[in-house]
């Protein structure tokens, strides 16, 4: 196994090993899983294994003494090993240099993440940076050895830091406590604070003036305020009952969500990739601003692929005479307060990613649901290529709001009507509820969903395929027989191109259908000249009444008009 691996042209990249009893053993690559033997594993094996590694603990976790590889055991119903996992632990150094600013400020910071996206590493890295770098008194308190490596000699990554381990994991909120009473640290620092317990010791350490470090299980910092065991690390929340007066002030209805105190942690870092970061400076703003359904601040930071650091923020918006700031539905002012129906007239947005700004695609303005639950739905739609989310709503082509929250916000309503933009919007914000939504955007927006790539190959064999179909049923239907006759339905831009074409033959027709069933009647009338002169406008029905064609002004995923030269013609 060992001698396959190291020939292994992605050996630097290894994520883990996996022995399984009875299953061929396999290496995990970020390309795939590779196969390390022929023959599965035995007994024998996985007790030569056990016996190579330190002790395991309670939490079935053991190690390599002086190294921060982990290896985690599998047991059956009698407490036998019969599968391991044996992860590789690194030692990154240059990994936190992206959050080097808030480090050395003395932030107390709070890493959210899901499992595999470097976390450890991360926090691993900035013990050593406040340690080395900054000269201060850094505490390690590792559940697992995971961040100090398995042994009683800490590993070389974490610099000068010191490290206490912790016996049994239901023991860490004690450690913790220790570890301020005992050793005077100047920073804390925790890998997974997962219990209510260990989240009450780090409330109590904060309030003692010591930096923290800690790492927690999420995607997103709206994952702690819903996770009730964790909330306490972002202040708690609280439900509230308003007074008619100050409801009314508000907006809003007189029960509502607030935070209870302050956050034990005064930055938050949402991880994304091992690349990517996304950094709210003031999380109790944060908090706040996602209780009241606005969109937060976020600063966006990336290393680009030459190793350079790359900031963004996403939600900033420059005025000449004030500091204006847009968080969904509410624009705060540092100078006055703007009323509900009152919006400043001149605004210029900083894009945090000006490569996201794709006219192609359909931007969906989200109020009062979770940005991770509409990106779920759009996901399960497989729509998350066609849409993307806009936190500016003047730029938005359509809005997915929660409709309690809609009605009590007079200021989001008037905005969207004075954008023309259509509102879609869920009784609640489940995930059932938002994907019937979206279901319905998709069915309005038939030709903005699609992802029309370069504008070559856009849909070429469909528009000739429509002509085609409209030219055979006007020269073999339409002029010899004098009947009318039905097209099958099309997109509206395909419409667009079959109406041009009517023209050319002066026929006149008529809509059918609704939704994505519409299509073209051709009527054996021939238009007179004046009524050819004016039919780009608009249509006429088989009574010669002049109809509406605001469906079929429709444009493509470019923003104009189709056009076409001229008609193909059929191969022989």
């Amino acid at each position: 196994m060992r001698r396959k691996i190291s020939e292994h042209e992605e050996l630097r990249d290894l994520i883990e090993v996996v022995m399984d009893l009875g299953r061929k053993p396999l290496a995990r690559f970020p390309s795939g899983d590779f196969e390390l033997s022929d023959s599965p594993i035995t007994v024998q094996d996985i007790e030569h294994a056990t016996s190579q590694v330190g002790h395991f603990a309670v939490d079935n976790r053991a190690g390599i003494s002086r190294t921060l590889h982990r290896i985690s055991a599998i047991r059956n119903r009698k407490g036998t090993i019969i599968g391991l996992t044996c992860r590789v632990g690194r030692a990154i150094s240059g990994s936190a240099d992206l959050l080097r600013d808030l480090v050395q400020d003395g932030a107390s910071l709070l890493l959210i993440g899901p499992p595999g996206v470097g976390k450890t590493t991360i926090i691993r890295d900035i013990a050593r940076m406040l340690a080395n770098d900054y000269n201060k008194r850094v505490m390690i308190v590792d559940t697992s050895n995971e961040i100090g490596g398995d042994g009683d000699i800490p590993h070389a990554g974490i610099g000068n830091a010191r490290r206490m381990q912790v016996p049994d994991s239901d023991m860490q909120h004690k450690v913790l406590i220790e570890a301020v009473e005992n050793h005077m640290p100047q920073v804390i620092v925790i890998d997974e604070i997962g219990t209510k317990l260990e989240a009450m010791a780090a409330c109590t350490i904060a309030q003692r003036g010591i930096q923290l470090v800690a790492t927690a299980h999420g995607v997103t910092i709206e994952n702690l305020i819903m996770n009730p065991s964790l909330e306490m690390l972002i202040g708690g929340i609280q439900s509230v009952t308003l007074g008619d007066e100050e409801a009314n002030r508000r907006g809003v209805q007189k029960s509502v969500l607030e935070r209870k105190g302050p956050s034990t942690f005064s930055c938050g870092v949402e991880i994304v990739s091992k690349t990517e970061l996304r950094v709210h400076r003031f999380l109790e703003a944060t908090v706040d601003a996602i209780l009241s359904g606005r969109f937060p601040r976020v600063e966006i930071r990336k290393l680009n692929s030459k190793g350079l650091e790359e900031t963004s923020e996403a939600t900033r918006i420059s005025s000449d005479k004030k500091d204006v700031v847009v968080n969904g539905d509410l624009l705060e002012t540092n100078d006055e307060n703007i009323g509900h129906n009152q919006f400043p007239s001149e605004l210029s947005l900083d894009v945090a990613e000006d490569s996201l700004e794709d006219e192609d695609l359909l931007r969906l303005f989200v109020y009062g649901i979770p940005e991770a639950s509409a990106i779920e739905g759009l996901k399960k739609l497989k729509m998350d290529a066609t849409v993307r989310l806009t936190d500016n709503i003047s730029e938005a082509d359509a809005m997915l709001a929660q409709l309690s929250r809609l009605k009590k916000n007079s200021g989001i309503q008037a905005a969207a009507k004075s954008h023309n933009i259509p509102v879609y919007v869920t009784k609640t914000s489940s995930l059932m509820q938002i994907t019937k939504a979206i279901e319905a955007l998709k069915d309005d927006f038939p030709d903005g969903l699609k992802n029309s790539g370069s504008g070559d190959d856009m849909n070429i064999l469909e528009k000739v395929d429509a002509l085609e179909e409209a030219r055979i049923v006007i020269e073999q239907v339409v002029i010899p027989k004098g009947e009318a006759a039905e097209l099958l339905p099309r997109p509206p831009h395909i419409i667009s191109l079959q109406i041009e074409l009517l023209q050319k033959y002066q026929l006149q027709s008529e809509k059918v259908g609704k939704g994505s069933d519409v299509r073209l009647r051709i009527l054996p009338f021939q238009l007179s000249t004046n009524q050819v002169k004016t039919s780009s406008d608009e249509n006429v029905d088989g009574n010669g009444d002049p109809e509406d064609l605001d469906t079929f002004d429709v444009y493509g995923a470019n923003g104009s008009p189709h056009s076409v030269d001229r008609l193909p013609f059929l191969p022989d």
